[in-house]
């Protein structure tokens, strides 16, 4: 007994800048996203998670994975303040935003649904390159994702390709797009040169 009493009091007296909690759909309220917005913090969203299953080959019952980005350290009861008036579980703290970012798609874990990264959510600017640098492998898988993209929807201008980057894709990919423009512009008008 003495021993959780100790965890419980260990937990309030956490102070991060990172948080995450789950939130159940049926337990939101009908302007969840509304009452996060008013917050004022970066917040991400993931896709619905309804495909994750249990290791008895069951069903989860549907959530989302929730991060609050705070601009400085703050504690475990503050944030409790708003998983509470969204009905949902305790929240946890985060060392660092990419892993549990990562997870809202399961990227690193090939064995569970692979949710897409478009259905990501955020309100109040929150992006997740202001937390993560792009390794150079990501950006070559990203680059090489592009130029595939290039072939399948046969872009002959790079504006179009910029658009749809715009529009369709990530922040990760825009930043990779938009930051090699003279690769993609080159690789562009050479495509339609051949075609000419």
């Amino acid at each position: 007994m003495a021993n959780k009493l100790t965890e419980k009091t260990e937990k309030v007296k956490i102070r991060r800048r990172n948080w995450a909690f789950v939130a159940y759909p049926e337990s939101l309220p009908e302007n969840w996203q509304e009452i996060l917005k008013q917050t004022g913090l970066p917040v991400a969203i993931s896709p619905l998670h309804d495909k994750d299953v249990n290791p008895d080959k069951t069903v989860k019952k549907p959530h989302y994975h929730i991060i609050l980005a705070y601009s400085g350290p703050t504690s475990f009861s503050v944030v409790k303040k708003i998983t509470d008036s969204l009905n949902a579980p305790a929240p946890i703290s985060l060392e660092a935003i990419k892993g549990y970012y990562r997870y809202f798609t399961h990227k690193d874990n090939p064995e569970k649904f692979q949710y897409a990264e478009k259905d990501i959510k955020t309100l109040n600017n929150f992006a997740i390159l202001d937390f993560v640098e792009i390794k150079k492998s990501e950006v070559i898988k990203i680059k090489k994702d592009l130029q595939i993209l290039i072939l399948k929807e046969c872009f002959v201008e790079y504006a179009d390709f910029m658009d749809f980057v715009l529009t369709e894709l990530t922040d990760a990919e825009y930043d990779v797009a938009s930051s090699h423009t003279y690769f993609f512009d080159k690789y562009i008008c050479s495509r339609r040169n051949t075609k000419k």
